[in-house]
């Protein structure tokens, strides 16, 4: 019999299989692994062969002293909330294979991708520290690629299996791979956190819901810094239009039982 041999990237939820004179693309799904989830405002079930998780810019910048906010004289440490509970979310969710997806801030040195729109969103006044410009004391690059500045906090350092995506815009969808990664694992269902919960992670999540994909906002993983109305707001929002909403202590009780 001839030897088929496997074609697709490594993680990948569908894979063809190929000889020298044959090629398969009919091969079988995986097997559903479905985890019930209470939720709001219904409960979820969803197929953990089919789930990713997104933590969005839970970076330096934004969640850490002498960071960009922290510069800016705001409060950083609503940013910071997040940490604990991803601190137990992750690894259970990487011990039952659901793929963990960094999706962070990471502009490239020369902004040859960011319209003024964009820049005026860090330095409305064209004065003052924004993308790309050395932060006082560790002189770090505002959010650019591999800068400590756009670095994932020490507390949340990756797995070396994570998947690490660049973004550009408060929606990571857009001038990214992102979509052509979360369907090539075969993604349906997408749990969200990050920062900010009214910002980034809701218009991710948005774009996340108008491309088809399920939603799932953990609440207690998300932080934001804005006022408390935006993030009541944001989870309204999901719940009424765009998903579901859930926190990490009713994912992990549902994952062990």
């Amino acid at each position: 019999m001839t030897k088929m041999n496997p074609l697709g990237a490594p993680r990948a939820g569908h894979k063809w299989r190929a000889s020298t004179r044959h090629v398969d693309m009919a091969t079988t799904p995986a097997r559903p692994r479905p985890l019930k989830i209470a939720a709001a405002p219904q409960d979820v079930t969803i197929d953990l062969k089919r789930t990713a998780i997104i933590v969005v810019d839970m970076q330096n910048d934004f969640c850490a002293e002498g960071g960009w906010v922290d510069h800016l004289g705001a409060d950083y440490t609503p940013d910071r909330l997040p940490i604990a509970p991803l601190q137990k979310l992750l690894p259970a969710l990487r011990k039952a294979q659901v793929p963990v997806i960094w999706l962070n801030w990471g502009n490239r040195p020369d902004l040859a991708n960011m319209p003024p729109n964009q820049i005026h969103l860090y330095k409305n006044s064209g004065t003052g520290i924004g993308l790309g410009d050395p932060l006082p004391g560790s002189g770090a690059p505002v959010l650019q690629k591999d800068s400590w500045a756009a670095a994932v906090v020490d507390e949340l350092a990756p797995d070396p299996m994570d998947i690490k995506v660049d973004k550009y815009r408060i929606s990571g969808f857009w001038d990214t791979p992102l979509d052509s990664i979360l369907r090539n694992l075969d993604i349906r269902t997408v749990l969200f956190a990050g920062v900010n919960t009214d910002q980034c992670v809701l218009h991710s999540l948005t774009d996340a819901n108008f491309l088809g994909y399920g939603c799932v906002l953990v609440e207690d993983c998300c932080g934001t810094t804005s006022p408390d109305f935006c993030r009541e707001s944001t989870v309204w929002n999901v719940k009424k239009c765009f998903g579901f909403v859930t926190d990490s202590k009713k994912i992990l009780k549902a994952l062990k039982k």
